[in-house]
């Protein structure tokens, strides 16, 4: 007989695996939208202007937010999330 707190806590694992799974595939659909509107905004300043060339070369903006998420940190993650997912559902049948 498993007590309260092993049930919440296998609730717990898949709820953030599933976190972790939604939230880094919505990351990787949202990269070509997210490089566009970057693009848009950045041509609109003058060629010369300073650091307009450090997103190209850097992949980062002025405040350090990456203008894109990279693709295999999003992967890592989307696939741990849903390892995480599987093994919380397969503990909590398991029961």
């Amino acid at each position: 007989m498993s007590s309260f707190y092993d049930d919440v806590l296998r609730e717990l694992v898949v709820a953030l695996g599933a976190a972790l799974f939604v939230a880094n595939v919505l990351a990787l659909l949202r990269r070509r939208r997210d490089a566009e509107e970057r693009g848009a905004r950045s041509k609109a300043r003058s060629a010369k202007a300073k650091g307009s060339s450090r997103v190209v070369t850097t992949g980062r903006t002025r405040e350090g937010e990456l203008v894109q998420a990279p693709v295999a940190r999003s992967l890592v993650f989307a696939i741990l999330g849903l390892v995480m997912t599987i093994a919380g559902l397969a503990a909590i049948v398991a029961q």
